[in-house]
């Protein structure tokens, strides 16, 4: 039997198509329900059983992913319709992980975007579309959540159109199918006012307008590697595509990488069948699969044939804009919650993570025992900082900062496009705060419903610490989204934190005393029985100044009573920051402490007399 018998070929001019497989992507803006439709499309293609317990977004596996309801790393799954086999990746929606987007757009041959159907295009559709649009990924549309009382499915197609066209879309590409969707009854419509049916139209509109895999049958093998994972049975996995030629379990194969040629051997050959991953013992064109046996071996390699070498195009992403410095916890407190300490369990963690997630960079820091990791944004660097904690990892951090960089002498820097959703009363406190960090308005829109978009440009190192202001002035009614928008001429000096800290002069144990003493003084981070050492930011001062105070500081016990000595001490509950507002909280004499129990901001120099004495750092203006 030929190759072309066994994969269901049908040969084109030279080239030969794959009928039985289609290979799609769903991108969109985070929460505009991707993963909910891919739970509706696996129930509807009969992967699970009718009486099955499956929990609701199945696709987002990792325990971040469900604590936080967004998707981070990029999942494939598949579904049989009609004697064929759609492979489906669900995205991350979030900017910070467009680079687990472009990589995965080289795994498939279309891409299936949803927009909301009241919020309509946000930055991250405008940025998934444009990548898809440039590797020429025929698109279908679907317009989501249509069943939510601001839906505005009219208004929010014809901003599509706009959308594509100011992308500069082919004609072809413009030529779209749109589907109506309610992801969580899984129901789409093809017109507004028409029945509500089942996913079968998806189904039929993905089978016709993604194109088969087309492939060479006098080409040697060319499989691109797309993604790294780990299995406890067979060792490191490698999840890639074949673009032409077939593998076989067992085979001998040549692994193209930057610095060379290696060979390898294939132990285990994995395919995808729903959720679970089978042993198969071959795979063809146009078929994602998962190979064990090839190690060392990175993301954008090729596994090709052991006789004729011949690799694809790497994967290309975009350039990390945000830089922080990972370093060894040098505190008082080290070694006390955490089982990794060293700089040599967090070089190993950190370069690995490197090989997995290809928007991060690492480098060697200044010291021994530091290293600079560049991301995309700080929920990028924020989630590895957590995931690593979850781990059992001890660590310092800084505050994140922006990569510029210099053409013809001329010092540049990273600029976002920011997108503000927000109640037609905060216009004015949002317009100032964004003013005050260098940001201009592009656009403002009123849909009449109460609520306004703006859309400004700003510098990226204008975002660091803005999240939590801005919630603040919105009263926790606004919704704010960012995309990177190139490199721009250096905007000048951005104040950020305006005021400053109070630091625990001594090391001891905090008492109620203490503390009632100093809430005059500004907002406390901790509560009476916590340890603190000396250079410890136990809270943040009312003034602009840092305050150096005691806070293990007892009442004196005498033999002398008066009438009020004995009323009880009323403390202000203290303010509890999680990891991302703890480092929007940092200046630059500050890190942040990382253990698996904790998080504690300190000075750089702890002593007190050794630390420089200002009420502004260095920098601020």
């Amino acid at each position: 039997m030929s190759g072309d018998e066994r994969t269901g070929a049908t040969p084109i001019g030279g080239k030969a198509k794959r009928d039985d497989v289609r290979n799609i992507a769903i991108i969109a803006h985070v929460d505009h329900g991707k993963t909910t439709l891919v739970d509706a499309m696996l129930w509807q293609s009969g992967t699970f059983r009718q009486n099955s317990v499956v929990v609701e977004r199945v696709m987002d596996s990792l325990s971040l992913e469900r604590e936080r309801g967004i998707t981070i790393l990029a999942k494939n799954t598949s579904i049989h319709y009609k004697g064929a086999r759609i492979n489906i990746v669900d995205t991350p929606g979030h900017a910070d992980f467009g680079g687990e987007v472009e990589r995965t757009l080289k795994m498939v041959d279309g891409v299936m975007l949803l927009v909301d159907a009241s919020e309509g295009p946000l930055p991250q559709t405008r940025f998934v579309l444009k990548k898809a649009l440039e590797a020429h990924l025929p698109p279908l549309v679907v317009i989501n959540k249509i069943d939510r009382q601001d839906a505005r499915p009219k208004e929010v197609l014809n901003e599509i159109y706009d959308l594509f066209i100011d992308l500069d879309a082919e004609e072809d590409q413009l030529d779209f199918p749109v589907f109506y969707a309610n992801a969580r009854k899984g129901t789409v419509q093809r017109v507004l006012d028409g029945e509500e049916t089942n996913l079968a139209p998806l189904f039929e509109a993905i089978m016709e307008r993604v194109p088969a895999p087309a492939y060479d049958p006098d080409a040697p093998l060319q499989i691109l590697v797309t993604n790294l994972g780990w299995s406890d049975y067979v060792g490191r996995l490698v999840i890639a595509r074949v673009f032409n030629g077939n593998v076989k379990n067992q085979d001998q194969v040549s692994i193209c990488r930057e610095d060379g040629v290696a060979r390898g051997k294939i132990t285990v050959l994995y395919g995808y069948e729903g959720l679970e991953r089978a042993e198969i013992p071959e795979a063809g064109p146009g078929d994602i699969i998962a190979i064990a046996g090839l190690d060392p071996i990175g993301i954008g390699d090729t596994i090709s044939d052991l006789e004729k070498p011949l690799a694809l195009p790497r994967i290309q992403v975009d350039e990390p804009t945000i830089a922080m410095v990972f370093g060894v916890n040098t505190s008082p407190f080290a070694g006390r919650e955490g089982k990794f300490l060293t700089s040599r369990h967090l070089r190993e963690r950190l370069y690995k993570e490197s090989q997995h997630n290809v928007s991060i960079r690492v480098e060697d820091g200044e010291t021994a025992d530091s290293f600079q990791v560049s991301g995309r944004g700080e929920l990028q660097l924020a989630i590895l900082i957590e995931m690593m904690r979850r781990e059992g990892y001890e660590m310092q951090v800084s505050r994140p900062e922006p990569i510029l960089r210099f053409v013809e002498g001329v010092k540049q820097e990273p600029m976002e496009q920011l997108i503000v959703d927000c109640p037609e009363e905060y216009i004015g406190p949002v317009t100032q705060k964004v003013g005050q960090r260098r940001g201009r308005m592009l656009k403002m829109v009123n849909h009449g419903q109460g609520r306004v978009r703006l859309e400004f440009r700003l510098p990226s190192r204008g975002l660091i610490g803005f999240r939590t202001e801005f919630l603040t002035e919105t009263r926790g009614t606004g919704i704010m989204n960012h995309l990177f928008d190139g490199y721009d001429l250096w905007q000048g000096e951005i104040a950020s934190r305006q005021t400053g800290a109070l630091v625990a002069d001594r090391a001891g144990r905090t008492t109620s005393y203490a503390i009632s003493n100093l809430q005059e003084r500004g907002e406390l981070f901790i509560t009476p029985g916590e340890q603190v050492y000396e250079g410890r930011v136990i809270g943040e001062s009312a003034r602009m100044a840092d305050i150096d105070v005691n806070i293990t500081k007892e009442k004196k016990l005498t033999n002398m009573r008066a009438s009020t000595s004995d009323i009880a001490v009323r403390l202000v509950p203290p303010r509890v920051m999680s990891l991302e507002q703890s480092i929007e909280f940092l200046r630059d004499d500050e890190l942040l402490e990382v253990t698996p129990a904790s998080f504690r901001i300190r000075k750089r120099i702890l002593k007190y007399q050794e630390r420089p004495k200002r009420g502004v750092p260095e920098g601020e203006a």
